[in-house]
């Protein structure tokens, strides 16, 4: 299979659906920034220390939960591509808190805002972060804003998980740091 076939050098692409929408479409915005925050986890998985295999495995488990969400992102609602779709299972971000809880076991609690930074591994947690929150964004865009009592679509379920692994990203920027002997640089107003 070719990696290049010229569908879209005129600015239109293919959603998993099928649709042909142009490349500046809502969800090729949205699918386009999951697949940095993806890129930007690899980075960071890549660059912690040989002794951190746990978290190596833990960051490519979050790799596949956004593979599983950018497949959502790639589909119409309401097309049959949907209905192969797997589901965004909620149990995932219930493991995110566990996580979360686990790592901040050992950290100080925060009484100011810190400034991003730190160790390289931290640096790029923080990175993550803010791409995670621009993810998020774009998710809160197409899901718009369902009626009251409906029950949680797969992009709602999308943005639990995406604002709780910010959430993640942050504390395990401060895991890191603390991993590496680096305190939190305080925000000085």
């Amino acid at each position: 299979m070719k990696i290049y076939t010229g569908g879209g050098d005129r600015g239109k692409t293919s959603l998993f659906s099928g649709e042909r929408v142009g490349k500046d479409n809502n969800r090729i915005e949205a699918y386009g920034d999951l697949d940095e925050l993806n890129a930007v986890l690899g980075a960071l998985a890549a660059g912690l220390p040989e002794a951190s295999p746990g978290l190596q495995a833990e960051l490519q488990a979050i790799q596949s939960d956004l593979f599983r969400i950018g497949a959502w992102l790639a589909t119409t609602p309401g097309a049959s591509a949907a209905e192969s779709l797997p589901p965004i299972d909620p149990g995932r971000s219930v493991w995110l808190e566990g996580a979360i809880d686990r790592m901040e076991e050992d950290l100080s609690p925060l009484k100011t805002f810190i400034l991003p930074g730190g160790h390289p591994s931290a640096a790029w947690a923080h990175v993550a972060r803010t791409v995670c929150r621009r993810v998020e964004r774009r998710v809160v865009r197409l899901a718009g804003d369902p009626p009251p009592g409906e029950a949680v679509a797969p992009l709602g379920r999308a943005m639990i998980y995406l604002n709780r692994l910010s959430d993640y990203l942050f504390v395990f920027a401060r895991h890191c740091n603390r991993r590496h002997g680096i305190a939190d640089t305080p925000w000085k107003a």
